[in-house]
């Protein structure tokens, strides 16, 4: 061997210093095998250098035109020829004019090869149509040229000697093909040579490529006798200054030789010229023959061509080996540079050689195609063009010498495109693109596993691009450099080599399918083999510290690295022994992807498996003790683990050794990141697998098939898997495995789990913690399945780094909720449980950022109404801030009774001496003079329009509820009365413009329905500011409007007097007064008091709490009275009546007009019995018998009870009380009849016609039937109702102040504890009926406030209105209290809790609402009987008392 290298290094330096060598000294290097005679005499005797050119030989003269030519004209001028020549000698033309081979004229000079034929004119050259020029050698120099259609230049196989010291003739008797731009094909083969170790005639003339001018060569023959080979091409010469039209033939193409010899290699072609049009043909291919001649060389230096012409340069058929044709020949266009090796699609084992390649200028493109097969043989060559290099349609390039890989090789170029090609390396490659384009495509760098050879280093600055099953194979280190994209596409592509690397890639996608492999699979015996680190338990430093620069080094432990790439993206699959992915952001690996290093760890190892005598084995150990191999009762023990758990990097070991064939090997390492450089992301849907081998693997696909065996080694231990990462994401089909593999079924152990291990590198924690990992997948580490009982290999480690405080585990999560962790760690069991005592009750643990490092442990109250620290709701916060409820409940009632004390002093320095301080005075004059129920009173004091009473002849009173539905309305029909006094017709116009005065507005009526609904005490007030406007329009216009045509008297009418309109004052009774106007001369009129009985007093009202019954008395009824009963009496009835009516309240007229009856009988009529006249409770009928209006009846003292009126004008008011059913028709008709028989009881001087109108008196008996039906709101009738006076009148005023501010205190508390409910609650409670829970308490302030007893009694009943009303906010507090509390049944309730509406106690504060409202009620009705009655003896007991007073 040592001969051999000192004969390779030879070798290379006579290579390279371009020195010829003869045969014999190389041959006497030989080491005395025999093939390296023969090799290297075939690869060196040929001669590479180019000849020294020779020197230029003188032109001779130039031919005649005439004489030498045969042709016509001068050449001078213009020479044509005209008649074809057979030329036997060389022929130079030359002249200043023009030169026309005419058509059809042939030149022929093919009987001497090497007959050489020039012409240089100064004007135009001219080859007619189908003319002929047939030399060995033509040379043209002209200003422009024309080749017609069917012309020809041929120099085919007429070539003279090729140039001296070159070999393209072939030696010996192989019929070789002769070579030239190619080499010649030689089909002679034996065993021990390659096709690619032989060929015919060899290239020479590289130097000349861009200007070749040398001959072709022949042939080789078969024969020593007969020389069977093809001639060589000749040459051609086309040099213009113009244009050249290209339509005819240059052929300068090799001669074809006999089937026993070798075909003529292609000659040379060179043209310049400014412009070239035409569609020609330019061929310098090689010859035909038993081999093929090698292609010539053409050469182009035209500025622009138009319609190429056709320009081969291929190489021959080979007839002895059709498969191996002559190699191509070159064709070099000067103006782009360019060099185009093309064979024509013609399958060749024969090179075309590249020599060195131009610096000044660089070549800007080599095409190599349509399967030419170019080779740099040249060692440490360096091919640089300055665009592109192109293999296209089964184009193969070489570099080195096959069986000599020494060398490193150099390409660099813009870009390098391969389709269905190939590259074969011999030695070392280093390539520098842009692109790297690879379609269907091969390169393989072949070296021979020779340490020497450097690393082969592929870089792409922009993009690397395999597909269509495109491979990269190295045998040896691989480096694949770049900046931009390294893109694998899809199935069949792959880069492999025994160690790979990839770095400074922006990106690096690998296409499903596609392989990244480092080292081979199934590599050949020279492949260069990584040397594993499998007997030493140290973890190899460059694993956790790589060095940053990314360049293999046989030193390092990786066999596959990705290095200083940013996004690694893996569809397909990564495989190898020790994978390591450095210094890159993030690694995707989507379900189509794997990396693996299952079984390439370690055969033997430090954690190997023992074998028993009959090959029974024992499982490797690693991350878990190996599974112990058992036979007939004999058990070894598996491999014990080693390694570190905590930062794990050593192989997998193997279940034997390395001597046995069919040991299993463990996993292998498979490292993501390292310690200062971590990966940002790693997202894994697919496999990260460091499986162990399992016995059987090699040998068949189903280990359990092999019982026919004898024995078998135990299962290979799982390897690594050591992720240095920020974040990683496994999904649900991710795998993570470092799993042992299994045993051989007879006996052996399983090989032991693996280790893997997660470095987080960066663990934010607090605010900005961010979960490191993200786990769905499948992390298994399971120890391997055994073929005995206990036989399997224990499961593996899986660790994560410690995490700090308030996380745990293995991927760091949070603390469990309700635990914390204030230690440095990652086991469970330091999260402790948070402490149960610092937990509200109605607290829930939160989770937090970062998990909880100490204690408390935040928790939120389980609901946004309850507040922290406590999760008390805003009303116990209140309360508890005040010292709980019963301090709070003594301070807000002390606050309340001085608040209330503050309000009394103010409304008494406010109200002032306006109301009695004590008991009414008991002297009439001192009464107050505007209350209605003491109206008469006040109104027998005026003495005003006394004269009017003096003329009243009759009272007519208004019919109807005076309703928004029901208004008043005057009857048509004129009293009995009043008929002397009215026109009849008039009376009934004026009856209509009162009827229509008095009906209301449709939209009046529509607010008042929206009123009732929405606030009751509103659309009271509106009714009665309605009822007001009406009475007054209807006043004014009876007073000033009307012309009282309807009166007969002319003075009246003057006047506008004789009518008078009036009503009660709670604006329910109307009536109209009817007065003499004093001319009328009638003695009769007005009638006397007696002459009117009996006489009806309708009650105003309607007995409700805002209406009582009240007997309304004014100056005329006074007057009128005064005829029997002195004024003081009457008045004092009158004031007591009232006082009795008003205690009557709707719902129970029945018991309440007992006590009237009673009162009647018992106080009233003995008085007034003894001024003849008696008083009886009385309803009254309309005419339609449908209603009844309650008032007095004033009849004689002595007449019975039941009588017939003479007063026609009880035509009354339709009582309010319109459901009121008060008597049977029964009872009406049985009426009827006794009022008819007491006829005979009338006055007989009482002569007028009267229409009939019954009524009955209310007598005890009578109201024993009286039934009366009970509307809705009758319940409320308990709570608020007219009473007597009660108490000192401040006093009741102060505890009503007090129940006011106690009330909007519970209703600010109960909104308040809503609110803790749902802010829906609280609007639905404040707006179910619009502020009707608050407006009690402005409306109380008001009636406390106001000025005179009649102002505050009127606004003290509005203020019960608004307290009654408020009723139904409070019944929807309690529903939404109550479904509230039934939606969460299982409320914890605490010891004791109270005023928390999600408990038992929600109803306190709504019912102590209800509570207080009623209570207010009750004294709001005494304060306004306090105010109305300030003369209590009225209620007195004493009969005597009463009319004292």
């Amino acid at each position: 061997m040592a001969v051999r290298l000192f004969s390779i290094i030879i070798l290379v330096l006579l290579i390279v210093v371009s020195k010829p060598v003869l045969m014999n000294e190389i041959l006497d290097l030989n080491d005395g095998d025999g093939y390296g005679d023969d090799l290297l005499g075939r690869l060196f005797r040929q001669d590479y250098s180019p000849p020294a050119p020779p020197p230029p030989p003188p032109h001779p003269p130039s031919a005649s035109c005439q004489d030498d030519l045969g042709g016509v004209g001068s050449l001078d001028t213009t020479c044509k020829v005209v008649s074809s020549l057979n030329l036997t000698r060389n022929i130079y033309v030359a002249g200043k004019g023009n030169f026309y081979v005419l058509p059809n004229v042939t030149v022929n000079c093919s009987f001497v090869a090497g007959c050489e034929f020039g012409v240089n004119v100064s004007g135009n050259f001219t080859l007619g149509e189908n003319a002929r020029i047939s030399v060995g050698s033509f040379e043209l120099v002209a200003m422009n040229a024309v080749f017609g259609n069917g012309s020809v230049v041929n120099t085919t196989g007429l070539a003279g000697d090729p140039p001296e010291q070159t070999s393209g003739t072939p030696y010996g008797l192989d019929g070789a093909g002769g070579g030239y731009g190619g080499r010649g094909a030689a089909c002679l083969v034996d065993d021990e040579q390659l096709p690619d170790d032989v060929w015919g005639g060899d290239a020479y003339a590289w130097s000349s490529l861009a200007k070749p001018l040398n001959y072709g060569s022949k042939g080789g023959t078969t024969s020593k006798e007969v020389d069977y080979g093809g001639g060589g091409g000749g040459k051609i010469t086309v040099m213009v200054n113009g244009s050249i039209e290209m339509n005819g033939l240059l052929l300068a193409e090799g001669g074809d030789g006999s089937p026993r010899g070798g075909g003529g290699s292609g000659g040379s072609i060179y043209i310049k010229a400014y412009k070239m049009t035409g569609s020609g043909k330019i061929s310098a291919c090689g010859g035909n023959g038993f081999g093929g001649g090698g292609g010539g060389r053409v050469a182009t230096d035209v500025f622009s061509r138009h319609e190429d012409p056709k320009i081969f340069v291929h190489g021959g058929y080979s007839v002895g080996c059709p498969s191996n044709a002559g190699a191509a020949g070159t064709f070099y266009d000067a103006v782009p540079r360019s060099l185009i090796v093309d064979n024509l699609n013609m399958t060749t084992d024969t090179d075309t050689l590249l020599m060195e390649f131009p610096y000044q200028p660089l070549l800007t493109s080599v095409f190599i195609r349509n399967f030419a097969k170019a080779a740099v043989p040249l060692l440490w060559s360096r091919v640089q063009v300055q665009g592109q290099i192109s293999l296209l349609d089964g184009g193969k390039l070489s570099f080195g010498l096959s069986h000599y890989p020494l060398s490193e090789f150099e390409v660099l170029a813009e870009e390098l495109l391969m389709s269905n090609s190939i590259i074969k390396v011999y030695g070392a490659l280093r390539m520098s693109v842009k692109m790297f384009l690879m379609w269907n495509s091969q390169l393989v760098v072949d070296g021979e596993g020779d340490r020497n050879v450097g690393t082969s280093v592929l870089e792409a600055s922009n993009l690397i691009v395999l597909k269509e099953s495109s491979t990269i194979h190295s045998n040896a280190n691989l480096e694949v450099r770049g900046q931009g994209l390294l893109n694998l596409s899809g199935p069949g592509d792959c880069i492999e080599a025994q160690r790979l690397a990839l770095s400074l890639f922006y990106g690096v996608n690998i296409g499903p399918g596609s392989v990244l492999r480092g080292p081979l699979e199934n590599a050949t015996a020279d492949a260069w083999t990584p040397k594993l680190n499998c007997e030493s338990p140290q973890c190899p430093e460059e694993l956790l510290r790589p060095p940053d620069d990314c360049n293999v080094n046989a030193s390092l432990s990786f066999t596959l690295q990705i290095c200083r790439v940013e996004d690694i993206l893996i569809e397909g699959l990564i495989k190898g022994s020790v994978v390591h992915f450095h210094r890159a952001r993030t690694v995707t690996v989507p379900s189509t992807g794997t990396v693996s290093t299952s079984e390439m760890g370690c055969t033997g190892g430090v954690g190997r498996g023992q074998l028993l005598s009959n090959g029974i084995g024992s499982g490797g150990g690693y991350g878990g003790m190996g599974g112990h191999g058992c036979y007939n009762g004999t058990c070894i023990d598996g491999g014990f683990p080693y390694g570190d758990a905590d930062l794990p990097c050593q192989l997998g070991s193997g279940g034997g050794n390395d001597s046995i064939a069919d040991s299993t090997a463990g996993g292998g390492v498979l490292v993501i990141g390292s310690l200062e450089h971590p990966i940002s992301s790693v997202s894994v849907d697919g496999s990260l697998i460091a499986d162990g081998g399992s016995y059987g693997d090699k040998t068949a696909s189903n280990p359990f098939d092999l019982y026919h065996l004898g024995g078998g080694s135990g299962g290979g231990s799982g390897g690594t898997i050591l992720l240095f990462v920020n974040t990683l994401s496994v999904g649900e089909s991710g795998v993570l495995s470092s799993d042992g593999g299994y045993g051989y079924p007879n006996g052996s152990g399983g090989g032991g789990g693996g280790r893997i291990h997660f470095h987080w590198s960066r663990i934010t924690t607090g605010d900005v913690y961010q979960p490191v990992a993200n786990v769905q997948g499948n992390i298994s580490i399971g120890g391997g399945l055994g073929g005995n009982d206990g036989g399997d290999g224990e499961n593996g480690t899986i660790t994560g780094r410690s995490c700090p405080r308030g996380l745990y585990g293995i991927f760091c999560e949070e603390c469990p909720l309700g635990t914390y962790k204030n230690v440095t760690g990652s086991d469970r069991s330091l999260c402790f449980e948070c402490p149960a005592d610092e937990l509200p009750h109605r607290a829930l643990y939160v989770p937090v950022r970062g998990g909880i490092t100490e204690t408390p442990c935040p928790y939120k109250c389980v609901s946004d109404r309850y507040h922290m620290p406590n999760c008390y709701t805003a009303l116990e916060e209140l309360i508890y801030t005040f010292g709980g409820p019963w301090l709070f409940g003594l301070l807000l009632l002390g606050l309340l009774i001085l608040l209330a004390l503050v309000l009394s002093v103010a409304r008494m320095k406010f109200v002032g001496l306006d109301e009695s301080p004590g008991s009414a005075p008991t002297q009439g004059s001192q009464m107050d003079h505007s209350f209605p129920f003491l109206e008469s009173l006040n109104e027998v004091m005026e003495t005003n329009r006394v004269e009017d009473s003096q003329g009243h002849v009759y009272r007519m009173y208004f019919m109807g509820l005076n309703t928004f539905s029901d208004p008043w309305h005057l009857p048509h029909t004129p009293p009995e009365q009043v008929k002397d006094i009215v026109y009849e017709g008039a009376f009934n116009r004026f009856v209509d413009e009162i009827n229509a005065l008095a009906t209301y507005q449709w939209w009046e009526g529509s607010v008042y329905s929206i009123l009732v609904f929405l606030a009751y005490p509103l659309a009271w007030s509106w009714q009665q500011w309605r009822r007001k406007m009406n009475l007054q329009r209807i006043r004014e216009f009876v007073r000033s409007e009307y012309d009282h045509a309807c009166l007969r008297s002319c003075r009246s009418r003057a006047l506008y007097e004789g009518l008078k309109v009036a009503a009660t004052s709670d604006l329910m009774l109307a009536y109209v007064d009817f007065f003499l106007g004093g001319d009328e001369k009638r003695s009769d009129l007005p009638p006397r008091l007696h002459q009117r009985f009996p006489l009806s007093l309708l009650f105003g009202g309607d007995g409700s709490y805002m209406a009582p019954f009240s007997l309304q008395s004014d100056n005329t009824i006074t007057t009128l009275m005064n005829q029997a009963v002195p004024p003081t009496t009457w008045y004092r009835f009158v004031a007591g009546l009232n006082a009795q009516l008003r205690l009557v309240r709707q719902g129970r007229l029945r018991a309440m007009f007992r006590r009237v009856v009673t009162w009647l009988e018992t106080y009233a009529n003995p008085t007034l019995r003894i001024y003849g006249i008696r008083v009886d409770l009385a309803c009254f009928e309309a005419t339609g018998g449908e209603y009844c209006q309650y008032g007095l009846l004033v009849s004689s003292a002595g007449e019975p009870n039941y009588i017939r009126f003479e007063n026609a004008g009880t035509t009354t008011q339709q009582v309010q009380h319109t459901s009121n059913d008060d008597f049977s028709r029964d009872d009406r008709a049985s009426n009827s009849r006794e009022f008819a028989s007491l006829i005979q009881h009338r006055n007989p001087e009482k002569n007028i016609i009267q229409k009939r109108s019954y009524g009955r008196i209310l007598d005890l008996n009578s109201l024993q039937g009286f039934n009366e039906k009970r509307d809705i709101f009758f319940p409320f009738s308990f709570v608020i109702h007219n009473t007597k006076p009660v108490g000192h009148q401040d006093l009741v005023g102060l505890v009503i102040s007090i129940l006011l501010l106690g009330d909007f205190s519970l209703v600010l508390l109960t909104l308040l504890q809503l609110y803790s409910i749902s802010f829906v609650d609280v609007l639905l409670v404040v707006f179910i009926l619009p502020f009707g829970i608050l407006l009690p308490f402005p409306a109380g302030i008001n009636a406390l406030f106001s000025q005179g007893p009649s102002r505050s009694a009127g606004l003290a009943r509005i203020y019960a209105l608004w307290n009654i009303t408020s009723f139904v906010n409070v019944v929807v507090a309690f529903m939404c209290g109550y479904v509230h509390y039934c939606s969460n049944p299982n409320t914890k309730v605490p010891d004791f809790q109270p005023w928390n509406m999600d408990e038992g106690e929600w109803w306190i504060f709504p019912a102590a609402l209800v509570l207080c409202k009623c209570v207010q009620s009750f004294l709001v009705n005494w304060h306004v009987a306090n105010l109305e009655i300030q003369d209590r003896s009225l209620y007195s007991n004493d009969v005597v008392t009463f009319w004292r007073s």
